[in-house]
């Protein structure tokens, strides 16, 4: 078992890794939209996505792993009224490669994000 941790994403905010590599499988924390500073990116749904993808390619990245090699995603968003505009989001970055995908409403994230995605792949 290998534990990720890059400075390219946000650090573990409680008692967790970025995530978890066991044989060849990639397991993340789920990401919300914060800035490798540990700021939360103050936008819409749209621009938190967007910040959320991009901790999920650092991670995945530090793992070996990347967005091709992602097998399952889990989606939590806040208000399930943005579920078209997550998608819209979604799939610039899983166009061709479309994983297997959850999404659920939540009734609250941590430090009120709207979304957080985590994921699980295939290291290379």
């Amino acid at each position: 078992m290998k534990i990720v941790q890059t400075n390219e994403a946000p650090a573990a905010i409680g008692p967790y890794s970025q995530g978890i590599v066991v044989n060849n499988m990639f397991y993340s924390s789920g990401q919300i939209p914060l800035t490798t500073e540990g700021v939360m990116v103050d936008g819409d749904v749209k621009e938190q996505t967007h910040q959320v993808f991009k901790n999920l390619q650092a991670v995945l990245q530090e793992a070996g792993a990347s967005l091709e090699t992602v097998i399952k995603t889990t989606v939590f968003i806040q208000d399930m009224n943005d579920f078209a505009t997550v998608n819209e989001v979604y799939g610039e970055y899983f166009n061709n490669h479309q994983p297997a995908r959850s999404c659920v409403e939540v009734a609250k994230l941590p430090k009120e994000a709207k979304i957080e995605i985590e994921v699980i792949a295939l290291v290379k």
